[in-house]
């Protein structure tokens, strides 16, 4: 007779079918609580049929939505809206017809491997709108990851580190649960085609008819063509980004060993400015829109003719015109390198070329003459700056080096006047060594975005160590408020602007001589939130002298006179310049091919 008792409930799979061992190092293994949760649930579905089923057929709603979402998002802001989600996506035809095709644990791998590559896709496509919207250009898997590290400075510096950790934090935690989801999506959709594998292979097959004719037909909803193979396009073009990214390097560097001037002696070089005390100096996101832009433009415009006004009755005169940029929104130092380059450096690997290069730089054209000492003033750089070799600069004053005590502007270290009457008081006012000129390269910094707050104009003889900007930097907007508001942040803009044409010209007006020459120049558009999504990548270039033999030497160029170019002054590309300021200046071209 069997002394074994009979038990009073069958034991679920997976679980415990008596009590755990004692002791307290017992603790049940990863499976068997997922086994608990599996048990929990069936016997839910058990218990609550209706909302079982319910629960299930809105789960399956769901991740259908989602995935055909994710096929068909577009991959430019200008082009998401409503409409562009009703379409039928190529991919989902061919990826249901392969899934159909699978048994079930090739099927599942592969589900769950498509998912993970969408989610993948999509968010390259996010790249893509936010890049297309801040530097007007797509997203380089190559060569852009670097710039995240710049990117998370800027939105520390412009919204505080707390606010920046958090924005990171969720970033990463909602490309990791987009990756989740769809993964699970996919999966899910998979197993639904497996228990009605009829029906599932009847809808695909219409499913594929509808797209090869609204393909062939070319049929719309709402404007929008109703075929779609958008995310395969997108893959494309990133195959196709990546293959052009990878051939462009090796051509660039054969481009960047030819140098027009690259042989030719110091003593030919810029023989018509010896004497002259030159200045360049460039004006963050100085651009086009600023001078043209119904809402940036009357104020800008106004400024502009003003202190062309105010030089002239100092005895100043300009000439401006416009150069295509070779970037838009951002990375400014794109823009740099490729004015005094003569290269057009449209991406980072271009830039890590040159600056590696012996290509002559157009700073560089003046140490190698002899004649001048060279300076750069750069509030921008608070780390260390190995280009100073190649820009050819015998000393460079970076954020830390101009006794500024005052409060940051945002992004911008200090205002555009204090580090202009630094300049004077470190650089300007001193004397060169005997028989030498003075050559400077400028970068100012205070119309860098989010354009709040803004400095004010105070009087020069009260700028001190800068703590006088404390109340102004306090009563200004918060950069929280105009990032928010796109007509604010357009308005703010163009007021940044006119601050740092004032400051600029009317440190010219001040401190200015007979000999002194300025160059200034934009280094590139606005965002296009600000620019709009059609604005072009010219910005104004400005030559300001009192000798009238300095801009004698332009006059062939056809620029405007004054400090605003006309609408239909000439246009050049601005790697264009550094040759043609050259040549102006009594350059005589010796060409190096090494």
């Amino acid at each position: 007779m069997s002394t074994r008792q009979p038990a009073t409930e069958e034991a679920e799979p997976g679980e415990a079918s008596g009590p755990p061992p004692a002791g307290p190092a017992f603790r049940r293994p990863p499976w068997a609580r997922w086994s608990t949760w599996a048990a929990w649930g069936r016997r839910w579905r058990e218990q609550h049929p209706r909302g079982a089923r319910n629960l299930s057929v809105t789960l399956t709603v769901l991740a259908a939505a989602l995935v055909v979402a994710a096929l068909v998002m577009p991959d430019s802001l200008v082009r998401l809206e409503p409409r562009a989600f009703l379409r039928l996506p190529a991919e989902a035809v061919v990826g249901a017809a392969v899934l159909l095709a699978l048994p079930r644990r090739p099927r599942v791998a592969v589900a769950a491997v498509s998912g993970v590559l969408l989610g993948v896709t999509t968010v390259l496509k996010a790249l893509d709108m936010g890049f297309g919207q801040y530097l007007g250009r797509r997203f380089d898997v190559i060569l852009d990851w670097s710039l995240f590290g710049d990117a998370e400075s800027y939105l520390e510096d412009s919204l505080g580190r707390t606010t920046t950790l958090a924005a990171v934090a969720g970033v990463i935690a909602l490309v990791l649960l987009l990756l989740v989801l769809l993964a699970l999506s996919v999966v899910r959709l998979s197993g639904l085609l497996a228990r009605h594998p009829g029906t599932a292979t009847r809808g695909t097959l219409v499913a594929g008819v509808v797209w090869i004719t609204c393909s062939s037909l070319g049929i719309q909803v709402a404007g929008v063509p109703l075929a779609a193979d958008g995310t395969a396009t997108a893959l494309q073009d990133q195959a196709r980004r990546i293959s052009d990214t990878l051939h462009d390097e090796a051509e660039f560097r054969k481009v960047a060993r030819v140098d027009a001037f690259g042989g030719t002696p110091g003593s030919q070089l810029v023989p018509a400015l010896r004497g002259k005390d030159m200045i360049f100096t460039f004006i963050e996101s100085y651009g086009r829109s600023a001078i043209e832009d119904p809402v940036m433009a009357p104020g800008v415009d106004r400024t502009l003719d003003v202190r062309t006004k105010a030089l002239a009755r100092a005895g100043f005169h300009a000439k401006s015109g416009w150069l295509t940029s070779a970037t838009y929104g951002g990375s400014s130092w794109l823009g740099h390198s490729t004015t005094m380059s003569g290269l057009w450096v449209s991406n980072q690997q271009r830039y890590r070329t040159v600056m590696a290069s012996d290509h002559m730089s157009l700073t560089d054209a003046f140490r190698k003459t002899g004649a001048f000492d060279t300076v750069g003033v750069m509030p921008g750089v608070q780390k260390g700056w190995p280009e100073q070799k190649w820009y050819g600069l015998d000393k460079v004053y970076n954020a830390f080096e101009l006794g500024y005590r005052g409060p940051k502007f945002s992004w911008s270290t200090m205002p555009d006047q204090y580090a202009l009457q630094q300049y004077q008081e470190r650089v300007h006012s001193k004397r060169p060594a005997a028989g030498r000129s003075r050559m400077s390269l400028l970068i100012l910094t205070s119309s860098h975005q989010p354009w709040a707050p803004i400095p004010k104009m105070v009087d020069w003889d009260r700028l001190g160590d800068g703590s006088v900007f404390k109340g102004i930097e306090a009563a200004g907007d918060k950069p929280e408020d105009v990032i928010a508001d796109t007509t604010r942040s357009r308005e703010e803009y163009g007021k940044s602007v006119q601050y740092s044409v004032t400051a600029l010209t009317e440190w010219l007006e001040r401190y200015g001589s007979k000999d002194t020459v300025l160059v200034f120049l934009g280094d590139h558009q606005p965002i296009a939130r600000v620019s709009g999504n059609h604005a072009s990548r010219d910005v104004p270039v400005s030559v300001v002298a009192k000798d009238p033999k300095v801009l004698d030497r332009i006059a062939d160029w056809g620029w405007t006179d004054g400090l605003r170019p006309a609408h239909d002054a000439p246009v050049w590309k601005m790697s264009a310049f550094r040759d043609k300021f050259l040549t102006a200046y009594g350059s005589t071209p010796h060409p190096r091919t090494d």
